[in-house]
């Protein structure tokens, strides 16, 4: 009796596992979106972008890692003066669980466009200044991640 109970419990326990989603298998969701033109329609084009994937993968109960890497005239996107989506981004980030969004500046970008200015350069807070935009993407890429270009 007691093999009996073992067993059933063994088979409950792989039924309960199998049908919450926890397979080993599970395919990670990671998509690099490019933006390197200072366009409002481009950056709302990306941004509808990255919305569309992380509800597709919600209505699933699944997640996705969405990374936007902005370089070149793509950087305004993440400049704290001159975002012309900042409102935008900040509303994306706080709907994105059970997502993930990033947003990556181009350090390279920013430096040039200081030096440009004469001025220092501030990004929003919900951007990371990487070293390099393009190598950013390339390196995502290499790791697997999709890529999309608006």
């Amino acid at each position: 009796m007691r093999s009996l109970l073992s067993a059933f419990a063994a088979v409950l326990m792989l039924a309960v596992t199998a049908s919450s989603g926890f397979a080993a298998d599970a395919k990670e969701h990671r998509v690099a979106i490019q933006v390197d033109q200072n366009d409002p329609a481009v950056m709302n084009l990306a941004l509808n972008n990255a919305t569309n994937i992380m509800e597709y993968y919600k209505s699933k109960n699944e997640a996705v890692q969405i990374d936007i890497v902005t370089y070149g005239p793509g950087l305004h996107m993440l400049r704290a003066d001159t975002s012309p989506v900042h409102d935008r981004i900040k509303q994306i980030v706080n709907a994105s669980f059970p997502s993930t969004i990033k947003f990556s500046a181009c350090g390279n970008t920013k430096q040039g466009m200081e030096k440009h200015e004469g001025k220092a350069i501030s990004i929003i807070p919900e951007a990371e200044v990487v070293p390099s935009g393009a190598v950013r993407l390339s390196e995502l890429q290499e790791q697997g991640w999709s890529y999309l270009r608006p």
